[in-house]
């Protein structure tokens, strides 16, 4: 026993036909791993290369809602159906006066119909005041009556030289009583230097608003303003 050593016993020689399909099989496997790698590959290639763009719809807006309807505002005290009177002017001026943009006018109202004072907007029996409306003296039941006149500059010159004038101004009193600047013009002067003095001297005043049916009212008034040396 163990005379023959493993190493020492000759080698088994193969055949030709074991050969080949030895070969023949390691190609096919070779062959297969090989069209299995490429698969893959194809597939990975077509995921990265997909460029489908997709929009989508953006989502409607929501409707807003509806706004309340507003709330009827009823005047507890509406002024009355009427209409405006014309007063002409007492002195007359020489040049043309500025153009006042305030000054509301509405051809409405001077119809003649209904009650004086009144607008065309009022309503039968109303007693309330013409909410922005100018009256004129001769309109209102209390015209304004002068509280504080304000303080008097005479210029240097013409005290100086002894010259005294007289400037007629024309503005509005609102329901405060106080002179309203935009309205302000002067109708007559006897000397433009006059003019700024009595200007500062209306502005500063305080008076008495006018009053219709018991309410205060703006009111077009005219005042001369004496300057004696």
């Amino acid at each position: 026993m163990f005379e023959i050593l493993v190493e020492s016993k000759p080698a088994k020689q193969r055949s030709t036909g074991q050969f080949v399909v030895s070969v023949i099989v390691h190609g096919l496997v070779i062959t297969g791993a090989v069209m299995a790698t490429k698969g893959a590959a194809e597939v990975v290639r077509e995921r990265l290369q997909d460029t489908t763009l997709v929009f989508l719809a953006p989502p409607k807006p929501e409707a807003p809602p509806e706004a309340p309807p507003p709330e009827a505002i009823v005047s507890a005290n509406p002024p009355p159906r009427g209409f405006q009177t014309v007063v002409a002017v007492q002195d007359i001026p020489t040049e043309i006066p500025p153009i006042n943009l305030n000054e509301r006018f509405d051809p409405k109202d001077f119809t003649g119909t209904g009650v004086a004072g009144g607008v065309a907007v009022g309503v039968v029996g109303g007693t309330g005041p013409v909410t922005g409306e100018t009256y004129l003296e001769a309109q209102v039941d209390d015209p304004p009556d002068l509280i504080s006149a304000g303080p008097r500059r005479y210029p240097p010159v013409l005290e100086r030289a002894g010259i005294g004038g007289r400037v007629v101004a024309q503005f509005v009193i609102d329901t405060t009583g106080h002179p309203e600047a935009a309205g302000f013009r002067v109708l007559s002067t006897t000397n433009p230097a006059f003019n700024e003095p009595a200007r500062e001297m209306i502005m500063k005043s305080v008076f008495r608003p006018g009053r219709v049916r018991g309410q205060a009212v703006r009111v077009q008034v005219q005042q001369a303003v004496s300057f004696n040396p």
